[in-house]
């Protein structure tokens, strides 16, 4: 395999990020450009529903290098636009304002968009930093707070929202927070520690549409009719791959950029991160993850690929959440039917490891407020194993 000699990076947060400092550090000494729709330099994601929310930290503490750490990379970067069109046969992407940039080797990592239904326009969204100090700002002057969505990113923000002195109202479809993730026992853990902290839960029944007077939320109405009383409302009910600008290409499309289990998803192209989802051979299956290792891990093996090497992606997903003052972390995959017990501690008492298990093994390690004991149980995980986006 030749070596390109430019490489261009579409996206330029975590993902892309790490396959440039990567590249740099093996030797490359060739082009790099690093396509970003923010004007704002890489920052790191998960602290957004968190330490930025609440006030706790900057926006520039957020960011994933100093400016100067950034400019010892050699690196063109081309922040504050969009990619709007690839052309494989030309090897080309085309900007929003018309710039087409030609590539040895491309590197997809264009992560996620919320996904906002009909009726929700006026509803608060957390992606980006922007979104964050947005949010932030309007929180400022909001009692009630209604958070529709309890996966990670939800109870994350639900949380947040508490420490913030809000009266927060949490509202999922499903049976319990962060059912998808953990499962509906696990969940339910979930469900008494927001309760225990003054958050409402209402499980089990969707947000219908918003309701505003004079221009202003005033409340989320239900599926069941309910009307819970809001001056905001956070929509955090999952997202899409970011891959509208790849339609056409010739890439072939399926919930993110197909890849195998290289990364690669065509002659040179190959894709990173949450927009990833790559063929899992040791199950026969496809798999797409969206948490903040993932997108490290993947961007280190797709850096090794492009200068000539054969590494293959067959992981132990893992994910981390913070919430009030609880540590959850995710080691594996938690089958929807999955057998759950808990191997030390006590949920009573707020600190335990968990295993989840099916008739062939141990498939994940749950620890709550527990990471030297999540740590050690990893090693007793089967892999490869078939994984899903967990955020």
């Amino acid at each position: 395999m030749t070596v390109p000699d430019d490489v261009l990076i579409v996206g330029a947060s975590v993902g892309g990020l790490t396959v440039t400092e990567a590249l740099r550090r093996k030797g490359f000494t060739g082009r790099i450009k690093v396509v970003g729709e923010e004007p704002r330099p890489p920052y790191d994601r998960p602290p957004l529903s968190k330490e930025v929310l609440i006030g706790r930290w900057s926006a520039e503490a957020v960011h994933l290098r100093p400016a100067g750490g950034l400019d010892e990379l050699g690196v063109d970067w081309l922040l504050g636009h969009r990619a709007e069109q690839l052309r494989l046969d030309t090897r080309t992407v085309v900007l929003d304002r018309g710039k087409a940039l030609s590539y040895g080797a491309l590197v997809i990592a264009t992560g996620l968009v919320p996904r906002r239904p009909a009726g929700f326009a006026e509803a608060h969204t957390l992606r980006t930093l922007d979104d964050a100090l947005r949010l932030r700002k309007e929180l400022q002057n909001a009692l009630r707070v209604a958070v529709i969505g309890a996966g990670v990113l939800g109870c994350e923000v639900a949380a947040a929202c508490c420490a913030l002195g809000k009266q927060v109202t949490l509202i999922e479809p499903g049976p319990a927070p962060m059912a998808l993730q953990l499962g509906t026992e696990l969940g339910g853990h979930v469900a008494a520690l927001h309760e225990s902290r003054g958050v409402r839960l209402r499980t089990g029944v969707g947000a219908a549409r918003l309701i505003s007077e004079d221009g202003k939320t005033s409340g989320v109405e239900l599926t069941s009719g309910e009307v819970v009383e809001a001056d905001l409302a956070v929509l955090a009910a999952g997202s899409a791959p970011a891959t509208g600008w790849l339609v056409d290409s010739g890439l072939r499309l399926d919930d993110g950029v197909c890849c195998d289990d290289s990364l690669r998803a065509a002659e040179d192209v190959y894709a990173v991160g949450d927009v990833a989802r790559w063929h899992e051979p040791g199950t026969g299956t496809a798999a797409r993850l969206e948490t903040r290792t993932n997108a490290t891990e993947q961007a280190l093996i797709v850096a090794e690929n492009i200068l000539g090497g054969d590494r293959r992606y067959s992981p132990i997903p893992y994910f981390w959440s913070d919430q009030h003052d609880t540590k959850i972390q995710v080691h594996g995959v938690i089958a929807p039917h999955a057998r759950i017990r808990i191997a030390e501690g006590d949920p009573r008492e707020g600190r335990f490891l968990a295993l989840a298990e099916d008739d062939d093994g141990v498939t994940a390690a749950i620890g709550w407020n527990h990471p030297r004991g999540v740590r050690t149980a990893r090693r007793t995980l089967r892999n490869p194993l078939p994984v899903g986006g967990n955020r």
